[in-house]
C-alpha cells in the first residue's frame, strides 16, 4: 500500500511564491530546449533517413529505426508522469534529457541499420519524458488560469521544429563532411549541445521547493504490461501494410497485444493509487472525455499530415527541404491559434469554446485539403495550411489544460503525460492506417488514370513520339501500356520526375486522388473529434500552482484530527478520494455548454 510520510511540514513552507514572468520566461527557455530536441528530432530524422540508409546499406530497415524510437518514447511517456508524481519533476527531467543526449551521441556513431535501430530507441527513452514533463512542470509552477498564455511558447516549438526539421536534415543529408564527420551524422549529433546547454539552463534556474513525500510502490508488473500490450500493437502498426494485416507475423502481434492489454488493465486494478495509469482517474470525466479527444486529434493530425509532405514531393515534386518551407503557414497557423486561445483563456478563465472551434477549422481544413489535385496551387494549399494549423494550435493546449485542472493536484504529472499518451498512440494508429490506405488505393487510382489519359490525343501523341521511346526513363512504362508490365512501384517514386511529363500526368493525378482518399477519411475522423470536444465538461479554473495546491492539501489533511496510526495507514489514499470528490463536485455544477 501506498504510505504518506506523516513529518510535519514547516510553516515556513507551507506557502508558495509564484516565480515572476521575467523568471517564468527563463525557466521556460529551458524547458523549451528540452522540448525542442524531440520535436526537431522527429522531423530532421524523417528528411534525412534515405540518405541514412543509402550509407548504412540498409535502406529496407529504414523503417525500424523509425519504429524503435516510437516504441520506447511511447512507452516511457507515462512512467515518466508517474515518477515524477513520486520523485519530483526536475531529477526526472534532467534524466529525460540526458538519455536523449546519450542515445544521440550513440546514434550519430551507428555503422550499421541494426544499430542505429538500438540507439533510436536510447533516445526515444528519453523523449518520452521532454514534452510530457516540460508541461507538468509549468503547471507546477503556474496556476491554470495564467498557465495557458504560457503555453502557447510549447507550441511555438512544435510549429517551428515542424518547419525547420526538413531544412536542417535537408542540410546534413546533402553535406559530404563537416568538420570532418559524415554530414547526416549531424543530424544527431547537433543534439548534443543542445541538449548540454538545456540541462546547464535547467540545473541552473529551475528551483522548485520541497514537497511532502508520498511513498509509492513501483508499479513494476503495470509496466513490463504495458510493454507486452504496446511493442506488438506498434509493430504491427508500422509493419502490417508490409507484412500483409492478415499474414501470420500481425496475428500474432494481434493476439500478443490483446493479452498486454488484458494484463495491463488487470494489473492497474491490482495496483490501484501506485499504477502507473490509476483507473479512478477515468471516472473523471473530464479525464475520459479528454483522453478520447487526445486520441481523436491525434488520429487526424498525425496521420492526416503524413500525407500532405508526401503530396509535395511526389505530386508537386518538391525536395524535402522546399516542402518544409512550403508547410510555414501551417506553423504560422499553429502559432497564431495557440496565442490566441492562450491570451482569451488567461483573460476569461473559458477554454472548452476553442477546442470546439479547434477541432471544427481541423476538420474543415482536412475537407478541403481532400480536393487537391495534381495541378492545384500552392496559394491554395497555403490557405488551408493556415486553416488545420489554426485549429490545431485552438486545441492542443486547451485540451491538456482541461485535464490538468480537473484531476488531483498529486496527480498532475501522470494525468498530463497520459494525455499525450494518448495523442501519441492515435497517431501511430492514424499514421499506420492512413498510409495504408494510401498505398492500397494508389495502384488502382493511377491504372485507372492511365485508362482516362490513354483516350486523350495529347497522351497518344506522347507514346508514338520517337524521341519518347528512345529515352531509356520510359520503358517501364511503355512496357506497362504494351501489356507487358505493371504500374512501377512507388516505394522509389524517383522515377517520376525523369519521365516524359505527359507519361508522368497519370502518376500524378492517381497519387492525388489516393492523398484526397486518406485527408476525407481525417476529415470524417475530426467529426468525431467536434463530438468529443463538444461533451468535455469545463471547469473553473484554479487560481493556484500545482505546488501551492500541494501544500494546501497536505495543510488540509495535517489540520484534520486522526489517530497516527490510521493517518500512515491511509492518508495518501484519503487525499486521492477527497480530491476525487471535490472534482466531482465541480464536474456536477459546471457549464456543460
Amino acid at each position: 500500500m501506498s504510505q504518506q510520510s506523516t513529518a510535519p511540514t514547516d510553516a515556513a513552507s507551507a506557502t508558495f511564491t509564484p516565480p515572476t514572468h521575467r523568471e517564468i520566461l527563463t525557466i521556460l527557455g529551458g524547458l523549451m530546449l528540452g522540448m525542442f530536441l524531440a520535436a526537431l528530432d522527429q522531423t530532421i530524422v524523417a528528411t534525412s533517413i534515405r540518405t541514412i540508409g543509402d550509407d548504412l546499406h540498409g535502406l529496407s530497415l529504414q523503417a525500424w529505426v523509425t519504429t524503435a524510437y516510437l516504441l520506447t518514447a511511447t512507452i516511457s511517456t507515462p512512467l515518466y508522469g508517474k515518477l515524477s508524481d513520486i520523485y519530483g519533476r526536475k531529477p526526472l527531467y534532467m534524466i529525460s534529457i540526458s538519455i536523449f543526449v546519450v542515445g544521440s551521441l550513440l546514434s550519430g556513431t551507428a555503422d550499421s541499420m541494426y544499430q542505429l535501430a538500438a540507439y533510436r530507441g536510447i533516445q526515444g527513452l528519453g523523449a518520452g519524458g521532454l514534452m510530457a514533463l516540460a508541461i507538468t512542470i509549468l503547471g507546477d509552477l503556474v496556476a491554470p488560469r495564467e498557465r495557458a498564455r504560457y503555453q502557447a511558447y510549447f507550441l511555438a516549438v512544435f510549429g517551428t521544429s515542424s518547419v525547420l526539421g526538413p531544412v536542417v536534415g535537408g542540410f546534413f543529408a546533402g553535406a559530404d563532411t563537416i568538420l570532418g564527420v559524415e554530414g547526416w551524422r549531424w543530424v544527431f549529433l547537433i543534439n548534443v549541445p543542445i541538449g548540454i546547454i538545456a540541462i546547464l539552463v535547467i540545473s541552473r534556474v529551475l528551483h522548485l521547493p520541497p514537497l511532502k513525500r508520498v511513498d509509492h510502490r513501483i508499479d513494476y508488473p503495470g509496466a513490463i504490461a504495458l510493454v507486452v500490450a504496446l511493442v506488438p500493437l506498434l509493430v504491427v502498426a508500422e509493419q502490417g501494410r508490409i507484412w500483409g494485416w492478415d499474414s501470420p507475423r500481425s496475428i500474432a502481434c494481434y493476439v500478443i497485444g490483446v493479452i498486454g492489454v488484458v494484463s495491463f488493465i488487470l494489473a492497474e486494478r491490482y495496483a490501484k493509487a501506485d499504477a502507473i495509469l490509476p483507473l479512478y482517474l477515468f471516472r473523471n470525466r473530464t479525464f475520459s472525455v479528454g483522453a478520447g479527444a487526445n486520441t481523436v486529434i491525434g488520429l487526424g493530425m498525425f496521420g492526416g499530415l503524413a500525407t500532405l509532405p508526401l503530396y509535395l514531393q511526389i505530386v508537386k515534386g518538391q525536395s524535402p527541404t522546399e516542402a518544409g518551407l512550403t508547410l510555414i503557414p501551417f506553423t504560422l497557423g499553429i502559432m497564431t491559434g495557440s496565442i490566441v486561445a492562450g491570451q482569451m483563456t488567461s483573460r476569461t478563465g473559458r477554454y472548452k469554446i476553442f477546442p470546439v472551434i479547434g477541432t471544427i477549422l481541423m476538420g474543415i481544413g482536412a475537407l478541403l485539403f481532400s480536393r487537391l489535385g495534381a495541378d492545384t496551387g500552392l496559394p491554395y494549399v497555403f490557405a488551408v495550411s493556415i486553416v488545420f494549423g489554426l485549429g490545431l494550435g485552438l486545441t492542443m493546449q486547451p485540451l491538456v489544460l482541461a485535464v490538468q485542472n480537473a484531476v488531483p493536484v498529486r496527480d498532475m504529472g501522470v494525468a498530463t503525460s497520459s494525455s499525450l499518451f494518448f495523442r501519441q498512440m492515435g497517431g501511430t494508429l492514424g499514421t499506420a492506417v492512413f498510409l495504408s490506405v494510401l498505398f492500397s488505393t494508389v495502384g488502382g487510382n493511377i491504372a485507372s488514370a492511365f485508362r482516362t489519359a490513354s483516350a486523350t490525343p495529347e497522351f497518344q501523341a506522347a507514346v508514338a513520339d520517337p524521341a519518347v521511346q528512345a529515352d531509356p526513363a520510359n520503358a517501364p512504362v511503355l512496357s506497362m501500356l504494351q501489356g507487358g508490365g505493371t504500374v512501377p512501384s512507388l516505394d522509389d517514386s524517383s522515377f517520376i520526375n525523369n519521365l516524359d511529363p505527359r507519361l508522368a500526368q497519370p502518376f500524378l493525378d492517381g497519387f492525388a486522388q489516393s492523398v484526397d482518399t486518406v485527408l476525407l477519411l481525417a476529415a470524417i475522423i475530426m467529426a468525431f473529434g467536434v463530438v468529443l470536444t463538444v461533451l468535455l465538461p469545463e471547469l473553473p479554473l484554479r487560481n493556484v500552482s500545482g505546488i501551492q495546491g500541494r501544500f494546501d492539501d497536505d495543510a488540509a489533511a495535517a489540520a484534520q484530527p486522526q489517530p497516527a496510526a490510521a493517518a500512515t495507514a491511509v492518508g495518501g489514499v484519503a487525499g486521492i478520494v477527497a480530491d476525487e470528490a471535490a472534482v466531482d463536485r465541480a464536474e456536477a455544477k459546471s457549464p456543460r455548454s
